[in-house]
Formats: structure tokens, sequence, C-alpha cells
């Protein structure tokens, strides 16, 4: 792997970072922060412009399936974007893995919002308070009024998975 590769690499698995904390905060996944992944993509794949081709075509084929599934809201338009941000940055070997991993991180976090009912409600966090006991009370308050999983965080780990793997 050359040394803009690894640049890139270590930029997005930044972003990707940054993306999973806003998303547990504040449920929101930022457009620049997708046009700057979908840029580093293109510019970790610029060596071979036929696998830039490849993944333009990937990601659009992914996107019309994605919007449906949003039009059905079963996912967020902020997980689309992110979603087809990094499917442009990977071959489709590397799509089918994001989407792997993804789901099954999606598991996980599913299963832990879960268990969350079976938690004792939380009093609010008084100032000082650790950040876990802060992060607790807030999403048990959000479980209890059916706000949505912060599935960026899945989508993130799936991200992080597929750029290590490809050699980094």
């Amino acid at each position: 792997m050359n040394w803009i590769a690894s640049t890139t690499a270590c930029l997005e698995i930044a972003l990707l970072l940054y993306v999973a904390t806003i998303d547990i905060a504040t449920r929101l996944i930022r457009n620049e922060i997708c046009l700057a992944l979908a840029f580093l993509g293109i510019v970790c794949q610029l060596a071979s412009p036929m696998q830039v081709g490849q993944s333009l075509i990937v990601a659009s084929i992914l996107f019309l399936f994605l919007f449906v599934v949003y039009q059905r809201r079963m996912i967020g338009g902020g997980d689309v974007k992110l979603l087809i941000a990094l499917a442009i940055g990977v071959p489709l070997t590397g799509v089918i893995e994001l989407l792997t991993v993804t789901a099954l991180a999606g598991g996980v976090l599913a299963a832990m919002h879960l268990m969350m009912r079976r938690l004792p409600h939380p009093k609010l966090a008084p100032a000082g308070s650790s950040l876990m006991r802060r992060v607790y009370a807030v999403e048990r308050w959000r479980h209890l009024r059916h706000a949505p999983l912060p599935y960026g965080v899945a989508i993130a780990c799936g991200g992080i998975w597929t750029i290590l793997s490809k050699g980094f």
C-alpha cells in the first residue's frame, strides 16, 4: 500500500469514528462527512480508473436499492448517504464485505438496545457523572421514546472493517 492509500485510509477511519460518535449523540450524519468519505474513496482508487468506474456503478445500484428501503422508512437518509459514500471507495467485493459486517454490527447494536428494556429506568445523570452514565441515561431515555437506533455506528464498524481488510 502506498503512502497516499495509507493516508486516505487513516483519514477515512478517523471520519468514521467521528460519524459514530456524532450519530450516538445527535442521530444525524452530516453531508460534508459523506462527501469527504466519497472523495477519499475515489482518491484511494485513482491508480485504477477502471475500478473507479465499477465502484460508481455498484454504488449507483446500491443507492437505488437503499432509496426504496428509505422510502419504506426502514433506514434513515443519513445512513443511506454514509453507505453510498463508503461504497464509492471500494470494489464490489468490498461492498459485499461492507454490507455484511454492517448487518452483523447492526444486529449487535439492536441486541444491545433490546437488552436495555430490562435495565432500570435511569435517573438524570448529575453534573460530573461519567461519560458512560450520561450516554446510558440519554440512550435509555431515547429508547423509552422509541427513537431510532444510531445505525451510523454499525455502518462505521463495517466501513472500518472493510478499510482495514484492504491491507492497511
